[in-house]
């Protein structure tokens, strides 16, 4: 009678052994995995997690389903393996800093007010083995919203800028915000400095966007002057050197936000030097012009007008820099003849530079100047 029995629940577990060998068929699982990326600014983000569908539950009402209160355990934020985000350079969350790393998302609720935990422990089956004392890295608070109704659990990254975001977490009618952000000048400088010693270190337009984005964020422009010098002066032995009037340009912004007009003019003398195609003579008359640089901006365009006698914006600017230098005569004629030869998008444009020249009223856009 023992060997029938033992006979039969050893069959009975050949067979659950059996059916349960591992095998490589793809086949539906009841909540799916998702990856998803998103960039701020230049920092990386990356969310991994495994979406459960709602099935007719009241999930944020069903303790068993969103633990209510951390009892008895905090939420995955997902299903299967905790949730996690990573970032690949320092951030912070709700206004606290988070540095840069790979990291468990878990969250308490608690109604609708909600704790999101970041754990430096990452690689979780749930949420079961949490330790809220040694794993947590940040703990912060948001409250919920109301959203569109959504069968499985999913993240949107919105109200995206240069350096703010905010993750929504949304399941069912409830959406939990979670708001991100970097120091996007402090990142990108850090970015900067290390990627200029690299590959990039010979190509002068490396170096010419690097002092561009100085002068556009109006930090750090000593050392952006310094990074313009090396995209028209080369490296060690003058290596890579490029002067061109793309880089002239950015260095004549960039002198003009440290208030060194001096320098600005003597930048000038080297220019008219240098030659270039159309875009890059008006990419420098316009810097010459939004700089103030009215006198040497009419010098510069009358020089170039020998070879872009019929170039249109060449006209303009100059007429542009007559007005500013007192010769409003002269600024008014080439602005009359332009209404035969402008592109029919800017004719409205023109008469309205026409008669804010005639009224004494037009003032060209000057660029930003440090205070």
């Amino acid at each position: 009678m023992r060997t029938s029995i033992f006979g039969s629940l050893l069959l009975l577990f050949l067979s659950a052994s059996l059916q349960a060998q591992f095998h490589n068929l793809a086949l539906p699982t009841a909540s799916p995995e998702v990856s998803e990326e998103q960039s701020l600014g230049i920092t990386k983000i990356a969310l991994h997690y495994h979406s459960p569908m709602a099935r007719g539950r009241k999930v944020w009402e069903d303790g068993r389903t969103i633990p209510q209160k951390g009892e008895p355990i905090a939420w995955r934020a997902g299903a299967n393996m905790n949730t996690t985000i990573s970032f690949s350079t320092d951030v912070y969350i709700e206004g606290q800093a988070l540095a840069a790393g790979t990291y468990g998302l878990h969250i308490i609720p608690d109604g609708h007010q909600h704790r999101v935990l970041f754990a430096h422990a990452n690689q979780l089956w749930g949420s079961y083995y949490l330790d809220l004392e040694k794993d947590l890295s940040l703990d912060v608070s948001v409250q919920d919203t109301t959203c569109a109704y959504s069968e499985k659990l999913d993240y949107e990254f919105d109200h995206i800028n240069d350096s703010t975001l905010v993750l929504g977490l949304e399941w069912a009618d409830r959406r939990i915000p979670i708001e991100i952000k970097v120091d996007l000048v402090k990142t990108v400088m850090t970015s900067l400095r290390s990627e200029l010693r690299g590959e990039d270190t010979y190509r002068w337009e490396a170096w010419n966007d690097a002092a561009q984005f100085c002068y556009d964020h109006q930090q750090h422009l000593e050392e952006g002057l310094s990074w313009v010098d090396h995209s028209i002066n080369g490296g060690y032995g003058g290596f890579g050197a490029n002067p061109n009037l793309y880089n002239y340009s950015t260095k004549l912004y960039i002198l003009g936000a440290l208030n060194r007009v001096k320098d600005q003019k003597a930048l000038l003398k080297e220019a008219l030097k240098l030659s270039g195609d159309r875009n890059a003579k008006l990419t420098f008359a316009s810097a010459l012009l939004r700089n103030g640089l009215y006198a040497e901006a009419a010098q510069y365009l009358d020089a170039a007008q020998k070879e872009l006698s019929d170039d249109w914006v060449l006209k303009l600017d100059r007429g542009v820099a007559y007005y500013h230098t007192g010769n409003s005569k002269k600024a008014l004629k080439l602005m009359k003849e332009l209404e035969k030869e402008a592109p029919d998008f800017f004719q409205n444009r023109l008469k309205q530079v026409i008669a804010e020249m005639e009224a004494g009223s037009y003032q060209y856009p000057k660029a930003p100047h440090r205070s």
